[in-house]
């Protein structure tokens, strides 16, 4: 289940930077104890709706946003923390909350990023960032995924992901979080897989730290 998120905050300018206030923002909402310790089986995009300027992203009229789980329990908490508390950040703030049942993909492969795309792996003393151009991100995708849905119990043979890495719109995006640069990936993705498969990564997102911002897709 997906929620869209729409925010108000006219003329508000939020620094480049923001998305660790984004994340205890998404664990104000969900209780910290719902989150912290946990696999994440749960996404959400970035910010929508900005200006892109020299000193950050500018909200004339407010924005919008999505938070997806296949747990149904936390769409509840994250429902129950956004009446509770809608204030957000730097004077953001929620005005409408709409839910989203998971859609018919039977017939949809292609799936695009809603926040960047993050796969990372150690490499002897080394952690590596796997770029869509690398030969084995998809291999890393699928690995990331099976682990997550060992939680639920999914079983999928004919599953197999890999990036459009011929696609215009692909690209790498540097995110900085709390000073640690991460290059993540900007770059639609194919999916061949069952349909519950495919409604189960489309909640919980791919790659690594879905739980704190990257990997969402639409």
């Amino acid at each position: 289940m997906r929620a869209h998120i729409r925010f108000e905050g006219q003329r508000v300018t939020i620094p480049f930077d923001h998305q660790p206030m984004l994340v205890g923002v998404i664990h104000k909402w969900l209780g910290k104890n719902m989150v912290h310790g946990n696999l994440s089986l749960y996404s959400f995009s970035r910010l929508e709706g900005a200006i892109k300027q020299e000193d950050g992203l500018f909200f004339e009229n407010g924005g919008k946003m999505f938070f997806s789980s296949h747990n149904p329990e936390l769409i509840k908490r994250l429902v129950s923390g956004i009446q509770s508390s809608p204030d957000m950040f730097q004077t953001l703030r929620v005005s409408e909350l709409v839910l989203q049942e998971d859609p018919d993909f039977s017939q949809q492969t292609i799936f695009l990023p809603a926040s960047p795309i993050f796969i990372k792996r150690r490499v002897v003393k080394n952690i590596k960032h796997i770029l869509y151009s690398d030969e084995e991100a998809g291999d890393y995708l699928e690995e990331t995924i099976r682990n997550k849905m060992l939680d639920p119990g999914l079983e999928d043979d004919a599953l197999q992901i890999r990036f459009e890495s011929t696609s215009h719109r692909a690209g790498t995006k540097m995110i900085n979080y709390k000073g640690i640069r991460n290059k993540a990936n900007w770059c639609p993705v194919i999916i061949d897989a069952k349909l519950e498969t495919k409604r189960f990564i489309w909640n919980v997102g791919l790659g690594n730290s879905t739980g704190i911002g990257f990997g969402a897709i639409k």
